[in-house]
């Protein structure tokens, strides 16, 4: 049974899914911040540009 449990503690399988699995929740959670702020500026942009087409249709 020791050697069973020696055995256990020396693999590192299971800490290399554990890396990849925190890499990988990083890089997602990157990637919704970046969309975010990229929305946020289109949005801004789609609406001044909307203002500035209103504007030159009322002359």
């Amino acid at each position: 049974m020791r050697d069973l449990m020696r055995a256990f503690a020396a693999e590192e399988d299971g800490a290399v899914t554990v890396d990849w699995v925190i890499l990988t929740a990083a890089i997602v959670g990157f990637c919704i911040a970046a969309y975010t702020a990229a929305e946020n500026s289109t949005l801004g942009l789609r609406d001044g540009v909307a203002a500035e087409l209103v504007r030159q249709n009322d002359f």
